[in-house]
C-alpha cells in the first residue's frame, strides 16, 4: 500500500505534470521548445531513459533528436548540448546567461549548499572563490615553485617499483601507489604536509572518506529525489548518510590540517608568511573575503576535482599504454632523442610532442567528466533557435563531441597521431585565443577547470617517468588489460584497476 505522504505527492506531480503539458503545447506556438521523446506524466522521460544518464545514451539521444534537446525527468529539465557551435554558445557566447549549477540534493549536502566553489551559482561569491583559489593553485608560478617536489614523488613510485621484484611479471594495482604520490603532491602544495606510505593511517582515512563521498555523490540511486522533489522525505535515510560522512570528513579536514595552518598563521601575528595555498586562504578569511566555512569547502573541491579526477586519467593512460606498446616504445624513443640521458623534467615536456599527444588523446577517447559539471539558466533563454526554460539543468555531452565519427578520424581508436597530424592545433587549453570546441576536456569558458595548469603537467611527467624506466606490460598470462569503463554522475573511471607488470 502507497502511504499517504506518497499518494498525495504522486498526486501533486500529476496536476503539475498537466500544466507542464500545457505551457510545453503553448510554448511550441511562439518559441520552440528543443525537441525529444514525449514526456509522461509525474515521471517525464524518465521511464524511458532510465536513472543511468551516461554520455553514450545521451550521444544516441542526439543522433536521433539533433544537436540539442530536452529530456523530461520528473518535473526537472534537462537540455543536452551536443555539437560544436551549441557548445560555443553554452560555455562561451553566453556563458554568463548559462554561467549557474543547477541544485542536486547530495551536492547541496556535499558543498555546504553552494559553499564551495565549483558547484556555487554564478554570482560575487563565484568570482571571489575563483580568484582566491587560482592564486595558491592554478598559476604558472605555483607550477615552476612546486615541479621539483612533483618529480620528486614521481621519481619516489619509480623507486619503490624498481626494488619490488614481484611486479616484474606478477604486476601490482598501480592506482594505490599513483594515489599516494598524488594526494603527497596535492597535500604539500595545499598544506606543506605529506604522507609517509601506504600504510599512514591518516592516508587510509582520507582515501576511505574521498572514496565514500564519492560512491555517494555519483550514485544514481537518489535521482528519484531530484527529478520529483515532493519524493525527497523518501531520501531520508540515503541523505543521512551523506550527511554523517560529510560532518566527519569536513573535521578530519579541519583538526588534522586546516587548523595546524592556522595555528602557525595565528602565531606569526601580522608578520605571517604565506608558505602554502592554505595559508593564502586562510589569509582571504582573515582579511573578511570569505567565511570559515568556506575555506574547508575549498578543501573539498581540491580533494575531489584536484586529486581524483586526475588519478582516473592517469589509470586510462596507463592502460592505453600497456594494450599499445607501441605507443610506449614511441615515447621512449622520443625521450632518448631528445633528451638524451638527461632527465624529463616539467620544464622540459613541451619538447616531447607525442608524449603531448598520448596525453591529449587519453583525454580525448576518456574524457574524465563526459558530461562537464552542469550549467543552468537563472532566466528563460535562447539557444540556437530554441527556447529553454528557465533553471534548466544543460549539459554539453564533451565525450561525444570528441568521439563522434563525424568529426575524428578513427573515433575509437586510441592514435595519439592524430594530434600530430590531422588535429596538429588541437589544444586541452585555449591556445592563441583559438579554442576548439569539439575537444573540451577541462570544459571551457567562465566555469571552465582552473586544474588544467596542474593535471597536463602532473599527467605527462607521470606517463614519461614510468615509460623511461620500464616496460609496462599486461600481468603473466594476459594479452590486455580491461579497459572497461565506468559512469557516475558525473564521472567517467575505468571499472577495474588495471595491475600492471613493470620490467625494466
Amino acid at each position: 500500500m502507497f502511504s499517504p505522504m506518497l499518494l498525495y505527492a504522486l498526486a501533486t506531480v500529476v496536476v503539475s505534470s498537466i500544466f507542464i503539458s500545457l505551457y510545453r503545447k503553448k510554448e511550441k506556438g511562439a518559441a520552440a521548445l528543443p525537441p525529444g521523446p514525449r514526456a509522461v506524466p509525474i515521471f517525464g522521460n524518465w521511464l524511458q531513459v532510465g536513472n543511468d544518464l551516461n554520455h553514450k545514451l545521451l550521444a544516441s539521444l542526439a543522433q536521433k533528436y539533433g544537436p540539442v534537446f530536452l529530456l523530461k525527468l520528473g518535473s526537472t529539465n534537462l537540455v543536452v548540448v551536443s555539437n560544436p557551435e551549441l557548445a560555443t554558445q553554452v560555455l562561451h557566447t553566453q556563458g554568463v546567461e548559462f554561467g549557474s549549477r543547477p541544485r542536486n540534493v547530495v551536492f547541496d549536502i556535499f558543498t555546504g549548499n553552494g559553499q564551495d566553489m565549483v558547484f556555487t551559482v554564478y554570482g560575487d561569491h563565484w568570482r571571489k572563490m575563483r580568484r582566491i583559489m587560482t592564486l595558491p593553485f592554478f598559476t604558472n608560478k605555483v607550477v615552476n615553485n612546486y615541479s621539483g617536489m612533483w618529480e620528486s614523488e614521481m621519481d619516489s613510485v619509480v623507486r619503490d617499483l624498481q626494488r619490488n621484484e614481484s611486479v616484474k611479471t606478477e604486476g601490482i594495482v598501480i592506482r594505490k601507489r599513483l594515489q599516494l604520490m598524488l594526494y603527497n603532491i596535492m597535500y604539500m602544495m595545499m598544506f606543506d604536509a605529506k604522507f609517509e606510505s601506504l600504510e599512514d593511517p591518516k592516508f587510509i582515512e582520507a582515501t576511505k572518506f574521498n572514496s565514500e563521498r564519492s560512491r555517494l555523490a555519483q550514485s544514481f540511486e537518489y535521482n528519484y529525489g531530484d527529478f520529483i522533489p515532493l519524493l525527497r522525505p523518501f531520501l531520508r535515510s540515503y541523505l543521512n548518510k551523506c550527511k554523517d560522512l560529510q560532518s566527519r570528513r569536513l573535521a578530519f579536514f579541519n583538526n588534522f590540517y586546516i587548523e595546524k595552518r592556522r595555528k602557525i598563521m595565528s602565531g606569526n601575528g601580522e608578520k605571517h608568511r604565506i608558505s602554502c595555498a592554505m595559508d593564502a586562504i586562510i589569509d582571504a578569511e582573515m582579511k573578511g573575503e570569505i567565511s570559515a566555512a568556506n575555506v574547508v569547502y575549498i578543501v573539498e573541491n581540491i580533494n575531489v576535482a584536484a586529486i581524483e579526477t586526475t588519478l582516473w586519467s592517469m589509470e586510462w593512460a596507463i592502460a592505453e599504454l600497456v594494450n599499445h606498446p607501441t605507443v610506449q616504445s614511441k615515447i621512449r624513443d622520443e625521450m632518448t632523442r631528445v633528451l638524451g640521458d638527461a632527465p624529463v623534467t616539467e620544464s622540459n615536456l613541451h619538447l616531447l610532442p607525442y608524449l603531448q599527444a598520448t596525453i591529449k588523446e587519453t583525454l580525448r577517447l576518456h574524457t574524465p567528466i563526459p558530461l562537464l559539471v552542469p550549467h543552468m539558466n537563472l532566466e528563460e533563454a535562447k539557444l540556437g533557435r530554441y527556447t529553454i526554460p528557465m533553471e534548466s539543468k544543460v549539459v554539453v555531452n564533451a565525450w561525444w563531441l570528441a568521439n563522434n565519427p563525424a568529426w575524428w578520424k578513427d573515433a575509437d581508436e586510441f592514435r595519439p597521431e592524430r594530434f600530430l597530424e590531422e588535429e596538429v592545433g588541437t589544444e586541452a587549453a585555449v591556445a592563441g585565443g583559438k579554442v576548439d570546441f569539439r575537444y573540451l576536456p577541462f570544459g571551457m569558458g567562465r566555469r571552465s577547470c582552473p586544474g588544467i595548469i596542474l593535471a597536463m603537467p602532473i599527467l605527462g611527467l607521470t606517463v614519461a617517468k614510468l615509460v623511461k624506466n620500464f616496460q609496462m606490460r599486461p600481468p603473466q598470462g594476459l594479452h590486455e588489460i580491461d579497459v572497461s569503463e565506468k559512469g557516475g554522475q558525473f564521472s567517467l573511471h575505468i571499472a577495474n584497476h588495471s595491475v600492471v607488470a613493470f620490467s625494466q
